[in-house]
């Protein structure tokens, strides 16, 4: 009998061990349960983390990327425009020390032509011919007036200027550049008083009509501005 409830006992315990077992399973069972969704929340922050970082990197990459463009750019630009002013500088001096070149040459010219001039009209004893250039406006006029007419251009006066002119000097010499006045001793295109006062435009003042016209020019600009001033005067009182 006694045998018979120990195994009974044993049995029993077994049972109950079995069964607490069960449930100490099924308590395990539920915390794991209950871990999972936090583990898996820990996952996905963890990703969305690391994707946010790797994608402000990309941008950070992708802007840097930009301004490194936009320096080259800025930098071939700066190039090019300097290129361009050192090219229009150069041109510029290649224009300026060409222009230069041909003025000293025609200006060589025309004084070679003019002391050739200047020496015939000395061995001859006649008049020293012009060598400047006629502008087409004074065309219509020829020899002295001619000469007078380009030389008044060339002095910074209008054309419209020449019709005074040339009714001033008509009257004063008919443009004869050997006039001279009996009484006063006038000599010239321009009539200086006396005539050596036109040395200081040429030596050649005797013989060269264009050197009495420059000095009978300056003559008029500082003491009437203009040939029509000077006319007008001459016309109110028989002098200039």
């Amino acid at each position: 009998m006694k045998r018979l409830w120990s195994r009974l006992g044993v049995r029993v315990a077994s049972v109950g061990l079995l069964v607490s077992g069960l449930a100490g399973g099924v308590y395990l069972g539920q915390d794991r349960d209950d871990d999972a969704p936090q583990a898996q929340q820990q996952v996905a922050s963890t990703q969305v983390v690391d994707q946010a970082q790797q994608q402000a990197e990309q941008e950070e990459q992708l802007r840097l990327l930009k301004v490194r463009e936009a320096t080259h750019a800025a930098d071939r630009a700066h190039r090019a425009a300097a290129e361009q002013v050192a090219a229009a500088k150069a041109a510029s001096e290649v224009k300026s020390a060409a222009s230069k070149a041909w003025k000293a040459e025609t200006k060589a010219i025309a004084d070679k032509k003019a002391e050739e001039a200047k020496k015939k009209a000395e061995e001859t004893g006649g008049e020293v011919e012009f060598t400047g250039d006629i502008p087409a406006s004074c065309d219509e006029f020829s020899g002295s007036r001619a000469t007078g007419c380009a030389l008044m251009i060339e002095a910074g006066f209008k054309i419209e200027q020449f019709s005074c002119l040339n009714k001033l000097w008509k009257k004063e010499s008919g443009w004869n550049y050997k006039a001279t006045n009996p009484s006063s001793g006038a000599y010239g295109i321009p009539q200086s008083l006396p005539g050596s006062k036109m040395a200081s435009a040429g030596s050649d003042w005797k013989t060269n009509p264009a050197t009495q016209i420059k000095w009978g020019l300056g003559y008029i600009e500082g003491r009437y501005d203009t040939p029509c001033g000077a006319w007008s005067h001459s016309q109110s009182v028989g002098w200039y």
